[in-house]
């Protein structure tokens, strides 16, 4: 951190001496260039040579070339000595490449060894046939080198140096590249993303030494070729998004190619519709924007289809793979769940695994309909049309891979879906009608058993006593027969209303309101209830009440309630049936529970259930059964 601090001081000085005395893009892109390479050795000095070498170069040109320079722009003492370091510090830094393709990643020279020698005998012979030559004067200001040496064979030294230098130069870019096809795994990664950056300034380099007297901007454009060329070491000596150099190298040719494709495409058409309408006429340029717009889109596709077959075939492999599994399953050929064995398969990772999305209960299931909290990994959400449809989890690093395959499959993935939440909502429809069956039955025994216990029995009794007093009226106690009647007749009575709060849960002959007002009678605590009098379809009455009964007597058995308010609304075309009490919550529907019953009950009818009890909250159940009035 100390060099970096240093570095950066050093460049700021720099900037103040040169500004205003040469063009402010030179003065500010070597900043950025020395700064960015002792940035990236800091952060990659504990972990490969690479950094230590990038940090120590970094300060050797913020000094050397950038405050020597401004140093000598402005006239200071020492100005010459300070613009000569200036003029010959190109090749110092030049060798810092040399040494930076030799070690790159790890810092092993092996059986490229020589080739650092080589480059350090070229440096010297270099710096003393460029630095010490008369012939170089006009890389000075006032045309002159103040250090030239007329005696001084600098011309011989300059060619022997220069043959070393690039000899050097030229032989670790071999080593570089021989490493890289000799490479493989994570390794090879790294050395791609430098060896693509490496080709960029290969490209770049050559232009801005062949324009350095020509235009400022050749200047520019070495700056801005060695600053890719540090970032990439960077991201590559500290692994970040390796596999994403795939996509970066197929999108740069591709786009590359496509935007001189473009550019012929438009000059043709101006040239051939210029010869029909006259040089200079607007159709030409109204003409070739349009082909030129229109040739974009099928052309970017081809081209990228073209350069990822070279540069990207992993890319190229997956897309066709899912481009003929979604072929097939529009023909019926395949299933929709064949698309985690795809993704599987096109990305190497047997782990992968597919949730989708049901949006009714907010979860993510896999394509048995189960919820799997287990499933661990790096995840890439699929979406429709700008909606959730599911998750893919992988452990591959190629993660820009995965989002286009996956992309690519969502339709797959949305069937997929659609068929999981099918299935589920069946599975629940034949669990409710199980459940309607079995409450039908327990209902019907239960009925059973009261008539049985109660009024069956009472009315027995009551057959007994009349015989009894037909007995009695043939005998000698005909007084004793009346009153007999009597107790038969109350009987009667007692059994005429049995059967009548039987028939509560039966039928509701007069509507929910006077139910409801009977049911708040009978009950054990305050109930305030709050009811229309208009009726509703027998059915929507019938789960109405039922919804109320229950939530009642759940109140008065478990939730310790002290009062209940029993309310019934219709609106939106909804019958509504809130039944709230202040006890301790807690309650939530469970199998074979009475709030199950009624949810299958409600479901049935088209609507639906909800009950929010939270702990020491109390309880409140609400019932929405479609009607009309």
């Amino acid at each position: 951190m100390l060099v970096f601090a240093l570095t950066v001081i050093v460049e700021l000085g720099a900037i103040a001496l040169s500004w205003g005395l040469e063009p402010h893009y030179d003065t500010v892109m070597y900043a950025i260039y020395a700064v960015v390479m002792a940035g990236a050795g800091a952060l990659i000095a504990r972990r490969s040579v690479i950094g230590p070498l990038f940090l120590g170069f970094a300060l050797l040109n913020a000094v050397a070339s950038d405050l020597a320079q401004g140093w000598a722009l402005r006239g200071l003492p020492g100005g010459h000595v300070a613009e000569w370091i200036s003029v010959v510090s190109w090749l110092p830094s030049g060798y810092g490449w040399i040494l930076t393709f030799v070690l790159f990643p790890d810092g092993k020279a092996g059986r490229w060894r020589p080739v650092v020698w080589a480059g350090t005998a070229g440096l010297v012979l270099a710096v003393a046939g460029w630095g010490l030559n008369p012939d170089t004067g006009r890389s000075f200001r006032d045309g002159r080198n103040p250090l030239a040496v007329e005696s001084l064979p600098a011309g011989a030294l300059l060619a022997v140096g220069m043959t070393l230098f690039l000899g050097a130069l030229a032989a670790s870019v071999v080593a570089l590249v021989v490493r890289f096809r000799r490479s493989a795994g994570l390794r090879r990664q790294q050395l791609k993303w430098f060896v693509f950056a490496a080709a960029l300034a290969g490209a770049g380099l050559p232009l801005s030494f062949a324009l350095w007297y020509v235009t400022p901007a050749a200047g520019v454009i070495a700056a801005v070729a060695l600053t890719g060329l540090v970032v990439a070491a960077c991201l590559a000596v500290l692994r970040y998004r390796l596999f994403d150099v795939d996509v970066v190298i197929s999108r740069t040719i591709s786009y590359g190619l496509l935007t001189v494709l473009l550019v012929a495409a438009y000059a043709v058409t101006v040239v051939v519709v210029g010869t029909a309408f006259g040089r200079g006429s607007p159709w030409a340029t109204a003409a070739a924007t349009l082909v030129a717009a229109l040739a974009f889109r099928p052309l970017r596709e081809r081209v990228q289809d073209v350069v990822d077959r070279r540069f990207n075939r992993a890319r190229y492999d997956a897309r066709r793979r899912m481009t003929d599994f979604l072929e097939a399953l529009r023909a019926g050929k395949a299933e929709p769940e064949d698309v985690v064995r795809v993704l599987r398969e096109v990305l190497a990772d047997p782990e992968l695994d597919l949730l989708v999305y049901l949006p009714e209960s907010h979860e993510h299931v896999d394509l048995d309909g189960v919820r799997r909290p287990d499933v661990t990994g790096s995840r890439v959400v699929v979406e429709r049309d700008g909606r959730p449809v599911g998750v893919v989890v992988h452990t591959t690093p190629q993660a820009a891979l995965v989002r286009e395959v996956v992309e690519a499959g969502g339709l797959a993935v949305e069937i997929a879906r659609l068929r999981v939440e099918l299935r589920r909502q069946l599975g629940e429809v034949r669990a409710s009608r199980a459940r309607i069956v079995a409450a039908g039955d327990a209902e019907r025994r239960r009925v059973q058993r009261d008539l049985h216990d109660g009024a069956q029995q009472r009315l027995v009794a009551i057959g007994l006593a009349l015989r009894h007093a037909q007995h009695q009226l043939t005998t000698a106690t005909p007084e004793q027969a009346g009153r007999t009647i009597d107790d038969a007749v109350s009987e009667v009575a007692v059994a005429i209303q049995e059967l009548r709060d039987l028939a509560h849960g039966l039928q509701l002959d007069g509507g929910l309101r006077p139910a409801f007002d009977d049911l708040a009678r009978r009950s054990p605590l305050p109930v305030e209830v709050h009811a229309p009098a208009e009726r509703f379809a027998e059915n929507v009455e019938a789960a109405a009440y039922f919804v109320g009964c229950e939530a009642l007597t759940n109140a008065v058995k478990h939730a310790r309630a002290t009062t209940v308010a029993l309310t019934v609304t219709h609106s939106a075309g909804n019958l509504v049936v809130t039944v709230t009490d202040d006890g301790i919550g807690g309650a939530a529907p469970s199998a074979g529970s009475g709030l199950t019953g009624l949810a299958d009950r409600v479901a049935a009818l088209g609507g639906r259930l909800r009950v929010d009890s939270e702990p020491g909250s109390g309880t409140t159940v609400i019932a929405e059964v479609p009607c009309e009035s």
